[in-house]
């Protein structure tokens, strides 16, 4: 990535204004998929990541340009770099880092249209602080997806949390799934959840995630808003999505998030907030359930559609969307995906640029 110093979101020394920079933090994953068609073969193609990356791609502003901050295993590296070059929004100086280990590669076995499990072979490593820091200075916001569930450690999220000024947006996903001997990834207890949240001005959870994370919801949203996060979103499939958000956030832009992460004084705050000196936000929580958007055609194939929700909902607030509209455009991503087979030509076909196949 480009050593350039710049003001986020204005111009270089001695150019026009630039693109604003999406940083994506997540992982590549090679999905072997059992039981989603009638057929009896498995189904390879690739998975994890790339569903959000196809979204964002749909979603996002022209201003804005995505950045992959990502590791992938020398076995995949090559097709990885395939897959980005069919992104439009891609940043000139995308660029992936090789690692000399098998990358990931996921069996899915689907039970139902939304409940499968997952065996985990090979394994990118996660980032260090020392590794990840040169990477962030001239992104404007963050995306992080836990698709391995390994891609940052907690201290490392906190360090990230703490020198990096930008919005954040957190799926936490695969934080919640430990690795049995043979690969199968079984739910698990996350510690500090508190902690977690507190690197984090957006949250997303699913309702299994939610359920290991809080006894009920609103204790996960009194939690979650204590600690610093503007808005928890949990995903319901089919249903939609239930919110709980600040009383006085209502969208990036309307927060000031999108004014160089709020200026020193918000800096100074999220600081505060990670380290545990200051309190967390005073007030009531605003709740709401969006409903969802019947796919057409039946169940279709549910694999990506939390990422693509997710993808989507950030992409609309950082276009300045207010935070009912950012969902409804996310909800309505997400059941257009269920209606795609894989993440291939997914950013296309989210756009209406192609039909269904």
């Amino acid at each position: 990535m480009s050593a350039e110093r710049r003001a986020p979101g204005g111009a270089t020394p001695a150019g026009p204004a630039r693109k604003k920079r999406l940083g994506v933090i997540g992982t590549f994953v090679w999905d072997v998929i059992h039981g989603r068609d009638v057929r009896s073969a498995p189904v390879e193609e690739w998975g994890g990541i790339t569903y959000a990356l196809g979204a964002l791609d749909a979603a996002l502003p022209d201003d804005w340009e995505i950045v992959p901050v990502m590791k992938v295993g020398y076995d995949r590296y090559a097709q990885a770099n395939e897959f980005l070059a069919t992104l439009t929004r891609l940043s000139r100086d995308a660029a992936l880092v090789e690692v000399p280990y098998p990358n990931n590669r996921v069996e899915l076995f689907y039970y139902s249209s939304e409940r499968r499990s997952e065996v985990l072979h090979g394994g990118v490593p996660g980032w260090t602080w020392l590794g990840l820091a040169p990477l962030l200075q001239d992104l404007d916001a963050l995306y992080v997806n836990f698709i391995s569930g390994f891609e940052l450690d907690l201290e490392t999220t906190q360090l990230l949390r703490q020198h990096y000024k930008g919005v954040m947006y957190g799926d936490l996903h695969s934080l919640l799934l430990a690795v049995q001997p043979g690969g199968l990834r079984t739910p698990r207890p996350l510690p500090d959840v508190a902690a977690w949240c507190r690197c984090f001005d957006l949250l997303q959870v699913n309702e299994d995630e939610l359920a290991l994370l809080a006894p009920d919801p609103m204790a996960l949203a009194a939690t979650a808003s204590a600690n610093g996060v503007r808005c928890l979103s949990v995903t319901l499939g089919k249903r939609g999505v239930a919110y709980f958000a600040q009383s006085d956030f209502d969208g990036l832009a309307r927060d000031g998030a999108l004014d160089l992460a709020g200026g020193p004084a918000r800096a100074s705050a999220r600081a505060d907030v990670v380290t545990g000196v200051g309190g967390g936000a005073a007030g009531p929580i605003r709740t709401a359930l969006v409903p969802g958007v019947l796919a057409r055609g039946g169940d279709g194939d549910p694999t990506g559609c939390g990422d693509v929700w997710g993808a989507t909902h950030f992409s609309r607030l950082l276009a300045g969307d207010t935070l009912s509209d950012a969902m409804a455009a996310a909800n309505a991503a997400a059941s257009r995906n269920v209606e795609h087979r894989g993440a291939s030509g997914l950013a296309a076909f989210l756009r209406g640029e192609i039909g269904l196949l």
